[in-house]
């Protein structure tokens, strides 16, 4: 049987923002708070919390979160590290999950809508990765399957998924997220958001 664990990935310092990314409110909500909401509203469990840079400030927002919390000491070094422990973290908790939803805490217009209809496609279409497209861009969030872990594990320095994503093209699957191409990076994103 079949089922999904989630990372989400919230160890970032937000340089280019100016202030921690994680913290930002929308809707009466931080972007962190929201995103694991909404991951908590799909079938996706466990559900994993990937910190870095804050974790000091950012862990007590998450306390009545009922998500599994990972530091990830090394998140200078890029997304990558964070990938991993967020993935060695699943296992451990979980050695039978069979596919991982990775999900960025910056981009607000996820849904618990569009989470199901990439679960439910990923597991219709039987393919190894499913991601969601904006305008030219196939990204997060993304499920992969089992048989990913490996690479997955395998990230270093700033290597994302996308890496794997372009890697195995003729095994990924996509579904239309045209609000996916709204994340905030700067602050003029933040003042578009607001």
């Amino acid at each position: 049987m079949r089922h999904t664990g989630a990372i989400i990935l919230a160890a970032g310092a937000s340089r280019r923002l100016g202030t921690p990314k994680q913290q930002v409110r929308f809707q009466q909500q931080s972007l962190l708070q929201r995103i694991i909401q909404t991951t908590r509203q799909t079938n996706a469990n466990p559900v994993v919390v990937v910190l870095g840079a804050f974790a000091d400030t950012i862990l007590p927002d998450l306390q009545d979160s009922e998500t599994n919390i990972v530091v990830n000491t090394d998140w200078e070094s890029g997304m990558g590290s964070s990938i991993q422990s967020g993935v060695r973290e699943l296992i451990r908790i979980d050695h039978n999950v069979s596919d991982v939803l990775i999900l960025l805490c910056d981009q607000p217009f996820i849904t618990p809508v569009l989470l199901e209809e990439l679960i439910t496609t990923h597991y219709r279409q039987n393919k190894g990765i499913t991601a969601c497209s904006y305008g030219p861009v196939i990204g997060t969030p993304v499920i992969f399957s089992s048989t990913f872990f490996p690479g997955l594990l395998a990230l270093t320095g700033q290597e994302g998924a996308k890496k794997i994503i372009l890697q195995h093209q003729q095994e990924v699957t996509t579904i239309p997220f045209p609000e996916g191409i709204i994340d905030i990076d700067t602050p003029e994103d933040l003042e578009n958001l607001r």
